[in-house]
C-alpha cells in the first residue's frame, strides 16, 4: 500500500498579473476562474483525491486571509492537516522550510512532502496523482524531485528546466533557467530538452533539511525559530511576526533547487496551466464559436480570440481580435492578449501613486449619492451635540470643561487634561467659524481663562493635567499638549480672542527654548527628554503650525511645518509598507520588536489630510502621493472587515495588534477622504458618504442624544463606559469638513497635467 504523502499548498501570493480581478484583499487563488469553485478549493479537492495512501493537507497562507481560508476550506476537510498562517509573505523558500519543519515535527524526517501552488489548473486528478506516484520512489531514494511540463508553445512567462537525459519519465536536471526572451523560448520549445517548471516539489523531509543547511542555513535557522514559537489553536498555526519577518525572502529555486545535487525531474502526464495571465485564461477556458471567452454581462460583436469579462455592469465590445478586456466596478483593463503579462507593470505604476484599486476589491451593489448625509450631520452637530457639550460639558464651578460625561450626560469627576481643554476651545471656535449661533465666544473665553490661570508654567509652557479644581496634577510640559494648545489658540485668534496671539507667541518661545531637539531633528517629548521618540506629537505640531499659517498667512509657520514634513519623509514613512511608525529610538530608527511594528490606521488618515493641507500651502504636490499611500494602507490593512471600522492598531504588515475600534479614527478617515477627493485621484465621494454612514451606524446612532459610543470591539459590540470630551474635536472637525465638502465650498487644488483626468467612477469599498 502506498505510504503517506504530506501535502502543503502554498497560498500566499497576490496574483497581480490578473489585475483588476485579483487584488491584495482577494487574490487569484480565491476566485472561481473556471466555474467549478475557487482555485484553492480545487487544489485541496485534487490532493484529497489520491486513490490510496494517507494524504494530510496543510495550507500555508497569509494571516490576512485567515477568515477566508477557513470559510472556503472548512467544509472540505484537510485529512489531518491544518492551515499555517504567515504574518508576512517571505516567498517560497520560507514556505518550503516551514513545510519541512512541520513534517519533521508531526510525521518524521523520512516522510514524503509534496508542495504545490494553490492557483494552477490541472487537467484531471487521476493524471495528477499518476505523475506524483511516478516520482515517489525517486524522492524516497533521497533525491529532490520537481515536475516538468512539456512545452506546447514558446512561452516567455515561465521558468524552464533543462534535463540531461530522459529515463522512463524521470530525468536528471541539468539546470534551471529563468523566464527567457521570445527567441530563446522558441529554441527551448523545439529542443526537446527544456520543460516548463510547474513549481511542484516532492522530497523527503530530511533531504530538504540537509539541502537548506548546506546552501541556505540562514533561511533554515530563522524559519526554525519562527516555527518553534508559533501559536497553535483550533483554527490553525500562527507564525510569530517577530521571528518570521527575519526569514530571508527568496524563492526555493534560487535558494536550494538551483544548487542541489542529483535533482530529478518527472515529466507530467497532465495538462497544466498556471493561469498567470489573461492569455493563459483564454487558453484554458471554454470558448464560443469565434474563440472568445465571454463572462458576465457582455455583448460582443465581430470579435474573435478574445477574453471578455465584466463584473456588475454591461460591457460592449465591437470588432476586437486577440484582446483581453476585463471590467470590474472600479477599473477596466484592455490589452492585446499577447501583452497581458505586462499588467504587472500597470499594478506597479498604480501602487507608486497610492491607488486603492490594487489593494481593495470594490463592492458591486451600491453607489451612494454625495451629500446624502448632510441633513443628519447638520442636525446632530447643531441641534444635538453642540447643545450638550456647551452646557453639560462645561464646568461652571471650577472652570474649564469636564474630561468626560456618562451616558446620562452627567459629568464624571476626573482630572482635566490640558489637551482636552484645548480641544474643547478649538471645537467651539470651529463651530463659530461655521455659523453656529451658540455662545462660542463665552465658551472660548471660559476655556482659555481656565488653562491660562491654572495650566501655565513659569517658563511659558503648559502642564499635562489639572485636578478638577484647577490644582496641578501632572506638571509635565508635554509636546503633545503644547501642540493642542497652539491649535486652539489659532482658531481662538481667528474668532477675535484678545490674548490668543500673545499666549501662542509665548508657547512658541517655550517650544523653541525647551523642546527643540538640539540637533534640529524634531521636538523632545518634554524638556530634557532622553527616552523613546514618538511621531504623534510631531503630527500635532504640524497640525498647529498649519493652523497658524492659515490664520495669519505668515510663512514662518509654514517653515516650521516643513521641518516636520522633512522628518516624515526621512524617518516616519516606510516606503515598503506605506506605513507611519509610532515609536523610535533617539536616532529616529524604529524601536526593536513589537514597538517598532506598531502603526495606527487613525494616524495614517490624520497624516494623509495634513499632507494634503501642507501640499496646498507649500506647492509640494508630491506629498499627495504619500497621502494616497497612507490612505490606501489604512483602508487595505487597517479595517475590521466585519464592521468596516478602523482598528486601533495594526502591524506594518497589516496584522491587528489592537482590535478595538474607537470613534476618532473613523472621523480622521472622513477627513482624509475629503482631502483626497478631487485632486487627481479616484472619485472618493461615495467613499466619504460610506465613512460618514459607518460613523453614525456604529458610534453615534446607538448613543443617547448628542453623545457617542467611543469604543467598539471586533464583533461590533460597545465596550464604552463613558463619553470622552477629547473626541469632540475629532467629530466637529470631520463633520464640519464633510458639510463644507458637500456644500460646494472646497478649495481648488490644481495639479500637474499628468495627474489630471485620472479620476474614475468608484464604488463604495466593503
Amino acid at each position: 500500500m502506498p505510504g503517506r504523502i504530506v501535502c502543503f499548498v502554498m497560498s500566499g501570493g497576490v496574483g497581480s498579473r490578473l489585475w483588476p480581478l485579483s487584488r491584495e484583499d482577494n487574490p487569484k487563488q480565491f476566485h472561481d476562474l473556471s466555474g467549478d469553485g475557487s482555485m484553492l478549493a480545487k487544489t485541496v479537492r485534487r490532493l484529497k483525491a489520491r486513490p490510496e495512501g494517507e494524504t494530510p493537507i496543510y495550507l500555508i497562507a497569509s494571516e490576512r486571509h485567515a477568515d477566508r481560508v477557513i470559510s472556503d476550506i472548512g467544509p472540505l476537510g484537510l485529512d489531518g492537516g491544518r492551515p499555517i498562517f504567515e504574518p508576512v509573505g517571505r516567498n517560497t523558500a520560507a514556505a518550503v522550510a516551514i513545510a519541512t519543519l512541520q513534517t519533521i515535527f508531526e510525521h518524521g524526517g523520512d516522510a514524503l512532502v509534496l508542495v504545490v501552488p494553490s492557483d494552477h489548473e490541472i487537467s484531471t486528478e487521476a493524471q495528477f496523482w499518476e505523475t506524483v506516484e511516478m516520482g515517489r520512489p525517486v524522492a524516497e531514494s533521497g533525491r529532490l524531485v520537481i515536475f516538468g511540463i512539456r512545452p506546447t508553445h514558446p512561452e516567455t512567462g515561465y521558468g524552464y528546466i533543462e534535463v540531461a537525459a530522459n529515463a522512463d519519465g524521470v530525468a536528471a536536471v541539468a539546470r534551471f533557467v529563468e523566464k527567457p526572451n521570445a527567441e530563446t523560448a522558441r529554441q527551448y520549445a523545439s529542443s526537446g530538452r527544456f520543460y516548463w517548471n510547474a513549481g511542484i516539489f516532492l522530497f523527503r523531509a530530511d533531504t530538504m533539511r540537509r539541502a537548506f543547511l548546506e546552501f541556505r542555513p540562514d533561511i533554515w535557522d530563522s524559519a526554525e525559530r519562527a516555527h518553534k514559537t508559533a501559536r497553535d489553536d483550533v483554527s490553525g498555526i500562527y507564525l510569530p511576526q517577530s521571528f518570521y519577518s527575519a526569514v530571508p525572502s527568496t524563492s526555493i529555486d534560487y535558494a536550494v533547487m538551483e544548487h542541489a545535487h542529483d535533482t530529478a525531474m518527472v515529466t507530467a502526464s497532465f495538462r497544466w496551466n498556471d493561469l498567470g495571465s489573461w492569455q493563459s485564461l483564454l487558453e484554458a477556458s471554454p470558448t464560443d464559436s469565434d474563440g472568445n471567452v465571454v463572462m458576465g454581462d457582455v455583448v460582443a460583436m465581430d470579435c474573435s480570440s478574445s477574453y471578455l469579462r465584466s463584473q456588475g455592469r454591461l460591457l460592449t465590445v465591437i470588432g476586437m481580435k486577440d484582446v483581453a478586456v476585463v471590467a470590474t466596478p472600479d477599473a477596466v483593463f484592455v490589452a492585446p492578449v499577447s501583452h497581458s503579462q505586462n499588467v504587472k507593470k500597470v499594478v506597479e505604476q498604480l501602487e507608486k501613486s497610492g491607488r486603492l484599486e490594487t489593494k481593495l476589491t470594490a463592492s458591486e451593489d451600491r453607489v451612494i449619492v454625495s451629500g446624502s448625509w448632510r441633513k443628519r450631520v447638520e442636525h446632530w452637530l447643531f441641534d444635538e451635540t453642540l447643545p450638550v457639550w456647551s452646557t453639560a460639558g462645561v464646568d461652571d464651578v471650577y472652570g474649564g470643561f469636564h474630561e468626560s460625561l456618562g451616558f446620562d450626560a452627567r459629568p464624571l469627576r476626573k482630572p482635566k487634561r490640558t489637551r482636552t481643554m484645548a480641544r474643547q476651545i478649538y471645537a467651539f471656535a470651529v463651530a463659530k467659524e461655521r455659523g453656529w449661533p451658540g455662545p462660542a465666544d463665552k465658551l472660548i473665553n471660559h476655556g482659555i481663562d481656565f488653562i491660562a490661570k491654572y495650566g501655565r508654567t513659569d517658563r511659558g509652557g503648559w502642564v499635562r493635567t489639572l485636578n478638577c479644581n484647577g490644582s496641578v496634577a501632572d506638571p509635565a510640559e508635554d509636546a503633545y499638549d503644547q501642540a493642542c494648545v497652539l491649535l486652539a489658540l489659532a482658531h481662538a485668534h481667528r474668532c477675535g480672542h484678545q490674548d490668543a496671539l500673545r499666549l501662542a507667541q509665548e508657547t512658541f518661545h517655550f517650544i523653541d527654548t525647551h523642546l527643540e531637539d538640539g540637533s534640529l531633528n524634531g521636538f523632545l517629548e518634554s524638556p530634557v527628554w532622553s527616552g523613546a521618540r514618538f511621531s504623534n506629537p510631531h503630527m500635532h505640531m504640524l497640525e498647529s503650525f498649519l493652523a497658524w499659517h492659515g490664520v495669519t498667512g505668515e510663512r514662518a509657520y509654514l517653515r516650521r511645518a516643513a521641518r516636520v514634513i522633512d522628518l516624515f519623509r526621512c524617518h516616519f514613512f516606510d516606503q515598503e509598507s506605506w506605513t507611519v511608525g509610532e515609536r523610535f529610538d533617539v536616532d529616529w530608527l524604529p524601536l526593536p520588536g513589537d514597538d517598532g511594528q506598531w502603526t495606527e490606521p487613525g494616524h495614517h488618515f490624520e497624516w494623509a489630510s495634513l499632507l494634503v493641507d501642507f501640499a496646498r500651502a507649500s506647492g509640494q504636490k508630491d506629498l499627495v502621493a504619500y497621502a494616497r499611500k497612507l490612505y490606501s494602507s489604512a483602508v487595505a490593512s487597517g479595517l475590521n472587515r466585519a464592521t468596516g471600522l478602523a482598528y486601533a492598531a495594526v502591524s506594518r504588515h497589516g496584522l491587528p495588534l489592537d482590535r478595538l475600534s474607537r470613534s476618532w479614527p473613523q472621523c480622521e478617515a472622513i477627513k482624509a477622504a475629503v482631502a483626497l477627493d478631487g485632486i487627481g485621484g479616484p472619485d472618493l465621494k461615495p467613499e466619504i458618504e460610506a465613512r460618514v454612514a459607518r460613523l453614525f451606524r456604529w458610534h453615534i446612532d446607538p448613543a443617547p442624544l448628542g453623545l457617542w459610543v467611543d469604543r467598539i470591539d471586533e464583533r461590533g459590540r460597545s465596550v464604552a463606559t463613558e463619553v470622552p470630551a477629547s473626541i469632540f474635536y475629532h467629530l466637529v472637525t470631520a463633520l464640519m469638513q464633510y458639510l463644507d465638502k458637500t456644500g460646494g465650498q472646497v478649495e481648488a487644488f490644481p495639479l500637474p497635467v499628468s495627474e489630471v483626468g485620472k479620476s474614475s467612477l468608484r464604488q463604495v469599498y466593503a
